[in-house]
């Protein structure tokens, strides 16, 4: 039992966002708001949505339009289809505003401008509200009106030169990880602002770039370069400033090792059965095994292949060396720890049927969680959410559906 009551409401219940935001970065963003208990009401363009419902295979059986992209970000959101660049359409979208408190939105700048949408002219019209604009570059700089995606950007910010093996061409990240980087940026700015909102009272503009939350994310490597000007090669699944931190064979098959610190490098050696190679002066020190790279991983890719996987499992485990076994989607989603932590959750799809979604990875002891929801199918609370909040009949969302409005 935790030593303080439980809020019966989650942390950020309460706040209305409308995300008008496609494919990755921006929903992604939004899932987070909405797992935090926002209200987040995804707007679509009528008829298509957003790109992500089609890429698929694969989808929710008998759901074309629910693909397993788009339900990775999408959940606990209700769909909107308005078409914002119609007079009436553009109308309805500043009534929903007024009565939201952030706005999600990838816009093109040019776009944005013609629309009156820009960041400065929502602000004018809804002074307290939070725009958060996602794009490619940012608002400003040479390449503000230039798109921006996830791959391209991997090229562009320096990401794929350091990812790949050593011996090879440049490699992208497995997944579409500046998108997912960005969302976290996003929440984070989003969070800042409804807090500072509440102090000011006024709106705040947030302008995010995949390309500055690319660079920003590389951390260590990036400061490597401006501290020491060297420009860092790629290092496999080596690491660039510890050793030996990396992937290693075993007699069957693939462990990362992660001797972190001095004492675990003696600890490994122990466990390794080469006592003799930890006491080495040569190699006490990390600074010395990473200027001695090339003595070291060979050293300790011999001792690796002498065992199998099970076996170094057992003899790093006792030793409290942090290690870990490449495993494969299907070893994660059955893992106890998985499971123990929600990381796989389910709900049902429109014709009642289960469906696994990936979990929350918050967990906010002290206030409640909401129900997690399935991804909506689009438009599919467009009368609903048109009715609660702009006071629509059933009359007047159907003319608007008869004129492709909504």
């Amino acid at each position: 039992m935790l030593p303080f009551p439980t809020d019966p409401v989650p942390p950020l219940h309460g706040v209305r966002v409308l995300d008008a935001a496609r494919v990755l970065a921006g929903p992604f963003c939004g899932q987070l708001l909405a797992d935090l208990g926002a209200e987040v009401i995804k707007l679509e363009r009528p008829g298509q949505g957003d790109d992500t419902r089609g890429w698929g295979p694969p989808d929710v059986p008998g759901f074309g339009d629910l693909s397993a992209y788009f339900l990775s970000c999408n959940r606990g959101k209700r769909s909107l289809t308005l078409d914002i660049a119609s007079a009436e359409g553009g109308e309805l979208f500043h009534r929903l505003l007024a009565k939201c408190d952030v706005l999600l939105e990838n816009f093109r700048t040019d776009s944005a401008d013609k629309l009156g949408l820009a960041p400065g002219a929502l602000l004018a019209k809804h002074p307290r509200l939070i725009a958060c604009s996602i794009s490619g570059f940012g608002r400003t700089g040479p390449l503000k009106d230039a798109p921006g995606y996830d791959f391209a950007v991997q090229a562009r910010s320096g990401l794929m030169s350091i990812t790949g093996p050593a011996e090879g061409p440049p490699h992208k990240v497995g997944v579409a990880v500046v998108d997912v980087l960005t969302g976290l940026y996003a929440a984070n700015a989003v969070l800042a602002a409804l807090h500072a909102r509440s102090r000011s009272g006024h709106g705040y503009a947030i302008d995010l770039a995949l390309a500055d939350c690319a660079l920003a994310a590389q951390v260590n490597v990036a400061q490597a370069y401006l501290t020491g000007g060297a420009v860092p090669s790629r290092q496999g699944n080596a690491h660039l400033q510890i050793v030996p931190y990396q992937l290693f064979a075993t007699a069957d098959g693939w462990l990362v090792l992660n001797v972190g610190n001095d004492a675990q490098w003696r600890a490994f050696c122990a466990a390794a059965g080469a006592p003799e190679l930890g006491a080495a002066p040569e190699y006490a020190t990390n600074r010395q095994r990473v200027e001695r790279r090339a003595e070291v991983v060979p050293k300790v890719d011999a001792l690796m292949k002498r065992l199998g996987t099970a076996a170094w499992e057992t003899r790093l485990t006792n030793a409290n060396v942090p290690h870990a076994v490449v495993r494969t989607y299907a070893d994660v989603f059955a893992d106890p720890q998985t499971l123990a932590r929600g990381m796989k959750l389910t709900v049902r799809d429109p014709a009642g049927n289960p469906v696994d979604l990936i979990g929350s990875p918050l967990h906010l002891h002290g206030a409640a969680a909401p129900e997690p929801t399935m991804p909506p199918r689009l438009g599919a609370q467009t009368d609903a959410v048109l009715g609660e909040l702009l006071g629509l009949g059933a009359d007047a969302v159907r003319a608007l559906r008869d004129k492709g409005v909504v």
